[in-house]
């Protein structure tokens, strides 16, 4: 992947920085909006991409096509009555973010306003076709890659708050170790051939990508 051609490496620097910056923006915002002022506090209710991208995370999503940025400090216990329920809206918020920059990114190729001419490959409306569909796939691979219930991944809240007390508490249990699972499956089970992320993920992304685009 470290061979990607001009085109490709900018399509995914402009990726990384909107959608990465509005998925942690999201979280902060939604928080703040609970009362909890921890965000605000720590600069991140903020569209800046600088209080959020984080450099190995951000070289990751250029060249490996995933990354991440900066996780937003939130503390539950600020986020009123309601608390677990706000800390579930308050994580989800950040795939729901990078859902909708992908169903605003789609709308011109569904109205037909952008589109792929064969022939002109190197024209400007044919690079923007490119881009947007580029950048539809990896704001839909943030989305549903941060649903994975497992820490320290969004849809580890998420599941918290509507497993039943049997599953939550496995959740608990194998939270502490959720990021060395977490490498094992991107990393160490994709070196023996087996591909636990693409296999899940690739199905729906897919099917979504298509529904969008058309």
């Amino acid at each position: 992947m470290l061979n990607l051609d001009p085109a490709t490496l900018i399509s995914r620097l402009i990726t990384l920085v909107i959608a990465l910056t509005f998925h942690e923006f999201s979280h902060a915002k939604v928080a703040d909006w609970f009362g909890d002022l921890t965000p605000r506090m720590n600069g991140r209710v903020t569209l800046n991409p600088l209080a959020h991208l984080d450099p190995l995370g951000s070289l990751m999503m250029v060249f490996a096509g995933f990354g991440w940025a900066k996780p937003v400090p939130v503390n539950p216990y600020a986020l009123g009555k309601r608390s677990s329920a706000a800390y579930m809206l308050v994580s989800l918020a950040g795939p729901a973010s990078n859902l909708l920059l992908a169903v605003l990114a789609a709308v011109p190729l569904r109205l037909g306003l952008v589109h792929f001419n064969p022939f002109q490959g190197g024209s400007a409306l044919s690079l923007l076709y490119s881009f947007l569909n580029q950048f539809i796939l990896l704001n839909l691979v943030l989305a549903f890659f941060n649903l994975i219930p497992l820490a320290p991944l969004d849809g580890d809240k998420i599941a918290g708050y509507f497993f039943p007390p049997s599953w939550a508490r496995v959740l608990d249990r194998i939270r502490p170790y959720g990021p060395i699972i977490l490498l094992l499956v991107l990393f160490g089970l994709p070196y023996v051939g087996i591909d636990v992320i693409g296999t899940l993920l690739f199905p729906p992304i897919r099917a979504v990508f298509n529904l969008l685009v058309g």
